[in-house]
């Protein structure tokens, strides 16, 4: 162990000399603990929420969406062979759909709803991975459908119910030549994503079956396309829009759903801010904590010097004090950030409202990344604030010092 260690660790642990140094020093280190624990906790939460939130829609929209201008796709077939042909191995699945607005109801209750007909052979995995009452759809020529946990409960109807379908037939008004459809269906599946814009709204049937309570046969409102990589959204839609020419419109799913992305993008910007005052917060902690030890010790500096202590050892002394404070609190700020985000990650503590948040509980997301970089910067810094107060012990007159003494 060097000299310089030797004696900061003294400083700092030493209960004979003064035991005001040990009280100040335990406020910074849980100064810097609780800085890096609220910034830890805060990074993860938001990096929680831009996961959740971008799984969650993933799952139930589709990575690029293919509609028309002119409401329906008649020859939808030709579509998807074209849409094979451009993407190739790009393309993980793509499902035609027939997406209208409807009423449904359960005696004296109606709710305005999005019928959402799919085929059932394609790849479903969100919805079905969120079924909490019953099973996905799979008759294709009965009436089946599945709704979501908070529109059943305003419906107040449960599994094995049947309700009533409200629909405008051929997307036209009604009239005494054309009356609107009006089916019976059975609920087999309830699902729940956790977030209110789908399970509110969003209820599904087979394709089959919302063509004709339509009246819409051989048509689709649109192709949900998901790729094999996210990465590659931007460049398969370019690809697409410059074969599937108008009427067709080719969006991605940041288009879709700008809103969502746009509230995500949102939450990062303050990140900056909030590192910069919790890092200020522990250097000056740092930089107070030192330079009280420095007055503190002012007699004990002029002892080491007159012994043949260089300035540079001093200055090594108090960078160590700020090095072993920071180490300390930084190690408790992990330990704390991680308790707490395991306790919510398992246990769900936090419970927030799902029609603000789009989801029921805070997600959180424990990234050694994050633990790493929050630790990194703040130990850096600290070290870097320790400079000062070392400079300042290392000036001390040792001569003036024992004779003030």
């Amino acid at each position: 162990m060097s000299f310089p260690f030797f004696i900061a660790k003294k400083y700092i642990f030493s209960h004979k000399e003064s035991k005001f140094i040990s009280f100040i020093s335990g406020i910074t280190v849980l100064g810097i603990a609780l800085g890096v624990a609220t910034l830890i906790i805060a990074l993860s939460i938001l990096k929680g929420f831009e996961n959740t939130i971008t799984n969650k829609v993933m799952d139930f929209d589709s990575h690029i969406q293919i509609t028309s201008y002119s409401g329906t796709i008649p020859e939808y077939k030709n579509e998807l062979d074209k849409i094979k042909s451009i993407l190739n191995s790009k393309l993980n699945t793509m499902s035609p759909y027939l997406s209208q607005l409807a009423i449904i109801g359960k005696k004296k209750r109606k709710e305005g709803v999005s019928i959402k007909g799919i085929r059932l052979q394609d790849n479903w995995n969100g919805i079905k991975n969120d079924i909490i009452e019953g099973e996905f759809i799979k008759g294709v020529n009965k009436n089946y459908l599945v709704i979501g946990k908070k529109l059943a409960d305003e419906l107040l109807v449960k599994l094995g119910d049947n309700v009533t379908l409200f629909a405008l037939s051929n997307d036209k008004l009604p009239s005494l030549d054309n009356p609107p459809n009006i089916e019976n269906f059975k609920i087999v599946g309830i699902y729940e994503s956790g977030m209110s814009a789908y399970d509110d709204l969003n209820v599904y049937v087979s394709l089959n079956n919302a063509q004709e309570l339509f009246s819409m046969k051989n048509q689709i409102s649109g192709i949900d396309i998901k790729l094999n990589n996210i990465n590659q959204i931007d460049s398969s839609k370019k690809a697409l829009a410059k074969v599937l020419r108008y009427p067709n419109r080719v969006q991605t799913i940041y288009q879709t759903q700008r809103n969502i992305f746009t509230w995500i993008d949102l939450q990062k910007k303050p990140i900056p801010i909030v590192l910069a005052l919790v890092i200020l917060v522990a250097v000056f902690n740092i930089i107070g904590t030192l330079l009280i030890m420095v007055l503190e010790k002012t007699s004990s500096l002029g002892v080491l010097r007159s012994i043949g202590a260089n300035r540079k050892q001093v200055i090594k002394i108090f960078l160590y004090n700020g090095f072993i404070l920071s180490v300390v609190g930084i190690l408790l700020g992990n330990l704390l950030a991680f308790v707490l985000g395991y306790a919510q990650l398992h246990y769900n503590l936090i419970s927030i409202p799902s029609s603000v948040y789009l989801m029921s509980s805070i997600p959180i997301q424990l990234s050694p990344v994050i633990f790493l970089g929050v630790s990194f910067v703040t130990l850096i810094l600290c070290i870097i604030s320790s400079v000062i107060p070392s400079y300042i012990a290392s000036k001390i007159d040792p001569i003036k010092t024992l004779r003030f003494n």
